[in-house]
């Protein structure tokens, strides 16, 4: 059996941490709304609109915070940061459990923005950390912990609700995030570490230089379209899936199946994605993956029986696995060395503002 190199034994160790941190940030999401009804907000517009605003409120925050995290992590290392971002993200979650109302739920979640970014920081963790010609498939790869957390979070999310409340999970989820933390402390290794004696460039001077670069500027834009139409039903799915009248006391559990089922072909595709971008460029995997995506998500407007929602979710999936891993693969390789946390950070601010 081939001995694994360095840069695929940290692959595998950072994969699990970020499985478990999406396992973790996704057990919240189905049943968000139905939290927001239970403090106390009634009519169905204005749980639709709080819905909203309370999954929104991280990525604002996000937004603006993600590339400084980003410039910290190039200046005093990736790993670092990684970790203060799963600790913050874990304070975070215990904080939302304690609300009371939905301004305090509002307030908490736009604190879980400032304090986490876990996602952008492991994402620069394996860029700078794996060899360039093995970067699509890397990513590729960390592309599938996200959508494996994204299956079974909402799974277990939904199931624990029904066991114990929608406010137990999250302090459960804020002791799974404190042991992730703990996994990430012992068994990564940043191997590529940053110089901290070397000039770095500033905030502005990475903002600059995207923003002046045609290329990272178009895939920065490409980035934000593809989060958008991704999370513009995520808020209110389970106000949609309630539409079909589902009469089970294991509604959460049901529902979270039905919105999980993205993650299940999200985790396999984009390894597959990755080698066809090898064969025919990754020009076209964009163009393919857009347009399964975009041809399929109508097909929602159109079904009476929640079953077919499975196949729908299932070919989404799959078109949503060519497009992220491949966009951050091209802006990573496009990126200098030295400014990779940081471009890779402002890429991901732009996620976070479709979002």
């Amino acid at each position: 059996m081939r001995k694994l190199e360095y840069w695929e034994k940290n692959l595998v160790f950072i994969w699990i941490s970020q499985f478990l941190g999406m396992v973790g940030m996704s057990a919240v999401i189905p049943f968000l709304p139905l939290f927001v009804r239970s403090l106390g907000v009634k009519t169905a517009a204005e749980v639709s609109t709080w819905s909203g605003l309370v999954f929104a409120g991280p990525f604002i925050a996000s937004f603006f915070i993600t590339p400084l995290w980003g410039l910290l992590g190039d200046k005093y290392g990736r790993k670092i940061i990684t970790v203060r971002a799963i600790l913050g993200l874990a304070i975070a979650q215990f904080f939302v459990g304690l609300s009371l109302n939905v301004y305090q739920l509002f307030t908490t979640r736009v604190l879980q923005g400032f304090l986490s970014g876990f996602v952008p920081a492991a994402l620069a963790l394996v860029a700078a950390n794996t060899p360039k010609e093995k970067n699509a498939f890397a990513l590729g790869v960390l592309q599938t912990s996200i959508a494996a957390g994204n299956i079974f979070g909402p799974l277990i999310g939904g199931f624990l609700a029904d066991l114990f409340g929608f406010r137990a999970v999250f302090f459960i989820v804020s002791g799974l995030l404190f042991l992730t933390a703990l996994f990430f402390i012992i068994f990564v290794q940043e191997i590529n570490k940053v110089d901290k004696n070397s000039e770095k460039d500033s905030l502005t001077d990475n903002l600059k230089f995207v923003f002046r670069d045609k290329d990272f500027l178009n895939i920065s834009i490409m980035v934000f379209l593809a989060a958008f139409g991704f999370a513009l039903v995520r808020p209110i799915f389970v106000l949609y899936f309630e539409s079909f009248s589902v009469k089970s006391i294991y509604f959460a559990t049901i529902a979270g199946s039905v919105y999980a089922t993205i993650g299940i072909t999200n985790s396999i595709s984009p390894p597959w994605w990755g080698k066809l971008s090898s064969k025919i460029g990754h020009n076209k995997v964009i163009i393919y993956s857009t347009l399964i995506t975009g041809l399929i998500y109508p097909l929602h407007y159109l079904v009476t029986n929640y079953f077919y929602l499975y196949p729908i979710r299932a070919l989404i999936g799959i078109g949503f696995g060519g497009i992220a891993p491949i966009l951050f693969s091209l802006m990573s390789n496009l990126a200098p060395q030295s400014k990779k946390g940081s471009i890779l950070s402002i890429g991901s601010s732009f996620q976070i503002l479709g979002n």
